[in-house]
């Protein structure tokens, strides 16, 4: 159904703005004056309010909706039901002040399904490409509780948790990217068009060259003439992965196994997967959701299928009357002291808290892992940059003194 953005008088004649959703322009300016709104301003799919800086840079890349969207829009339903206003007057608030267009349809919708007698939850469940299951289920057990606000704010923790341990890693890994990138294009533009024209005085001289300036003239030969099959070469193969590989159940089991088995970034990927397991079924739990119910869900948000079939296995020993740290600490996947501090929150009905420590000792540890491994590549990538710039120059220089040996 369209959505209508509308610029209205109400009954005491003052301005109001809004979004309404409506099969047609009549339908909606129907819709309007049966609320004794009276519309000035129609536009379809807020047509005139993309227009500014600020609303397309707030709704990222080509309107999707961010974490950081929703994590905004989470803090302030939150702020706005813990101050005692009602659901749908909150919702209604918020589609106003909304910057990101789709977010700001979706919660129009929203608030007109709440509005018909629908409940948060099942109007959220329309939209799962922005409310996922941990999202949609973390609002149904607050609905159910009566805490919807306390829910909306431990959701709104969570949202700016994982954002700030994603903001850490891609800062940290920024800055050694940026070099490998930079310095890749000056080797290759040293070799594809510098040397060339240095070593050509060498060919012509029929001089009989040393190894290290014969391998650098072939490779630079190569590279000058075949860079485009070099470049064909890497977007087939990527291709291929992406398309291909990953698009297969197989392909996707070996790239997740490859992530927990990779060297150096192994370990790290295996440990932010446990710290997202933990973080995520603590404030699960925390918020009333039963514990098969939250493996359930975690299953589906950890993204990695080796440890989503660990949880599901658990879950399904759980459900026969284990504990569920003993089937985690046989899996391989989960650290020695997370599946301690689970077993020591079993016995002390307190796992819930034990969860949210092993999430926040696990993420600690990732950033500071992520920071020495940033603190390594960086003179490493200076190193091996030193090195390839130096081969150059020496394969170069080499010829030129060999020149003068003769001379004199």
């Amino acid at each position: 159904m369209p959505i209508y953005d509308y610029l209205a008088l109400d009954d005491k004649g003052r301005k109001v703005k809004g979004v309404i959703d409506a099969a047609h322009v009549v339908a909606a300016r129907q819709k309007l004056r049966d609320s004794n709104i009276f519309p000035v301003e129609l536009n379809e799919g807020g047509s005139k309010s993309k227009g500014t800086a600020a609303q397309k840079s707030a709704s990222g890349i080509f309107g999707k909706v961010r974490l950081s969207d929703i994590s905004i829009f989470t803090r302030q339903l939150a702020t706005l039901l813990g101050a005692g206003l009602p659901l749908v007057p909150s919702l209604a608030t918020l589609v106003s002040q909304t910057a990101n267009p789709q977010l700001k349809n979706t919660l129009a919708r929203i608030k007109d399904e709440v509005n018909e007698g629908n409940s948060l939850t099942s109007a959220m469940s329309l939209f799962p490409k922005i409310f996922s299951p941990f999202y949609v289920n973390m609002v149904k057990a607050g609905e159910a509780s009566g805490m919807i606000n306390l829910v909306l704010e431990r959701l709104a923790d969570f949202n700016e948790s994982q954002q700030a341990l994603r903001t850490k890693i891609q800062s940290a890994l920024a800055y050694p990217l940026i070099m490998f990138l930079i310095g890749a294009l000056v080797i290759m533009f040293l070799v594809t068009f510098v040397v060339p024209n240095i070593t050509q005085i060498f060919e012509e001289m029929h001089q009989t060259l040393p190894l290290i300036t014969v391998i650098l003239i072939t490779v630079s030969s190569f590279l000058k003439s075949f860079w485009w099959l070099l470049g064909g070469i890497i977007l087939v193969v990527f291709f291929v992965i992406k398309y291909g590989l990953l698009r297969t159940e197989r392909g996707k089991y070996l790239w997740d196994r490859l992530k927990f088995r990779a060297p150096l970034f192994g370990p790290l990927n295996q440990k932010i997967a446990v710290a997202r397991f933990s973080r995520t079924l603590g404030t699960l739990l925390q918020s009333g959701v039963p514990l098969l119910t939250s493996l359930e869900i975690v299953a589906n948000v950890v993204n990695n299928r080796l440890m989503a079939d660990a949880v599901r296995k658990a879950a399904k020993d759980v459900e026969e009357g284990q504990s569920l740290s003993l089937p985690l600490s046989k899996n391989g996947l989960f650290p020695p002291i997370a599946s301690e501090m689970i077993a020591v929150g079993e016995q002390s009905g307190t796992m819930e808290v034990m969860l949210q420590r092993i999430a926040d000792a696990l993420e600690t540890e990732t950033s500071a892992n992520v920071m020495t491994l940033t603190s390594l590549l960086e003179p490493l990538m200076i190193l091996v940059m030193g090195f390839l710039v130096g081969f150059i120059v020496v394969s170069v220089l080499l010829p030129i003194f060999e020149m003068n040996q003769l001379v004199k």
